[in-house]
């Protein structure tokens, strides 16, 4: 996927090597980690980047994208599919860097990325968890077909205390009900 979105000024790609110096210089930041899980550290360090972008982290062969805001890497969307019975099933996850928040920047990726990943990987279930105190991320998923489905209260430890997760998710119809 190579979508160009807002007027250009926004495309999704692989991530690349080059994309170290963007990436950690984004992700080191207390604002955007604590809306994320461990595997996103902060202080978000060279070597934390170099482990992402290694294939460490996540499996970066699957659809796993840098978006690239006026030509440098600032922030993320991917999904983890399931397995076995859970295979028509994934996970959606995202970041952007703080200096792009409020610009409408990943209503837009969302909306272009979801459609894009359902039909490529033939999925029925797109779920995505966001943390309660995040209200941003769930608006993003409510402006893109996203339906809450429900609270898991007490259900992530991060930053020494415990917090409850939303639960969204956008489905597709294209496969009977058993």
């Amino acid at each position: 996927m190579r979508e160009a979105l807002l007027g250009g000024r926004v495309q999704l790609r692989p991530w690349q090597a080059g994309d170290l110096d963007a990436l950690v210089e984004h992700a080191n930041d207390a604002a955007v980690s604590r809306g994320l899980g461990t595997r996103f550290p902060y202080p978000y360090t060279r070597a934390d980047g170099e482990a992402f972008l290694g294939g460490q982290v996540l499996d970066l062969r699957a659809p796993v994208f840098a978006l690239v805001i006026d030509g440098r890497a600032g922030g993320g969307i991917g999904v983890t599919q399931g397995l076995a019975e859970r295979r028509y099933g994934a996970s959606l996850g995202y970041w952007l860097g703080q200096r792009h928040w409020g610009q409408g920047i990943m209503t837009a990726v969302v909306g272009a990325y979801v459609p894009w990943v359902m039909d490529t990987l033939e999925l029925a279930r797109l779920s995505a968890q966001v943390m309660a105190r995040n209200p941003a991320s769930a608006r993003v998923l409510l402006k893109n077909g996203f339906v809450e489905e429900g609270t898991e209260r007490q259900s992530v430890f991060k930053d020494g205390q415990l917090h409850d997760m939303r639960c969204f998710a956008h489905i597709r119809t294209w496969l009977q009900s058993a």
